[in-house]
């Protein structure tokens, strides 16, 4: 039982990681990166997030450093969009559909790692959202973009903390399974590409501050 959750657990992080690494390759065509430089900011967007969970839990060396099928998924993304980008670049929505997909299965797989590792549930959480944030978030500075995590007109964390929140219930109430792992993650997905469409988004950290902000000169006029 035990090995068929650690093998399960697995492949849910290496789906993510393949994920995560299309949307860093795709980031790096839309910049003009080079194959190499498209090669090491799909592993740092698909790695990055895995790597810190693994150092927060401190259970030995990070899964992407001790098991070298973590090395096969930003190979494969940065050989697909190397042949296929020049068809699907029209497309700007296809970054987001896997970095979506991407989020969903880390925050899952996150939170399952926690859990097992023996933490509590809100701490389980909270780790979940980091392994499925992290990664996004080094692609996009290293790529010199805002950062999806801090765009005042988009939601990234907060389908993230919906689906780590769900894990934990359903591992605590003990009907944490495939189907429902499945369900999980579609919630997530859909949460976060619909936010996209639609713009949502969460109140500011100043009430009566306008969605675009104030231009620095502005701000300094009227202080």
């Amino acid at each position: 039982m035990t090995f068929s959750f650690d093998a399960a657990l697995v492949w849910l992080d290496l789906a993510g990681v393949f994920f995560f690494a299309v949307s860093g390759s795709l980031l790096a065509a839309r910049k003009q990166f080079d194959i190499i430089g498209s090669l090491l900011l799909a592993s740092v967007v698909s790695l990055g997030g895995g790597v810190i969970r693994d150092i927060i839990l401190n259970t030995g060396p990070p899964a992407a450093f001790s098991n070298p099928a973590y090395v096969a998924p930003p190979l494969l993304a940065t050989v697909l969009v190397y042949f296929l980008f020049s068809s699907v670049q029209r497309y700007t929505s296809l970054l987001i559909l896997f970095d979506a997909g991407g989020l969903a299965l880390f925050c899952i797989s996150g939170t399952l790692k926690a859990l097992s590792a023996g933490m509590n549930p809100v701490a389980a959480v909270l780790l979940g959202v980091t392994t499925a944030v992290g990664g996004g978030l080094l692609r996009d500075i290293t790529a010199n973009e805002v950062p999806q995590l801090f765009d005042p007109k988009d939601l990234y964390a907060l389908p993230a903390f919906t689906g780590a929140a769900l894990t934990a219930v359903l591992w605590v109430s003990g009907v944490f399974n495939p189907a429902t792992a499945s369900a999980v993650a579609a919630v997530v997905f859909a949460f976060r590409v619909t936010a996209w469409r639609r713009s949502w988004h969460v109140p500011l950290a100043v009430r009566g501050w306008h969605r675009l902000g104030l231009d620095m000169s502005e701000y300094k006029a009227r202080d």
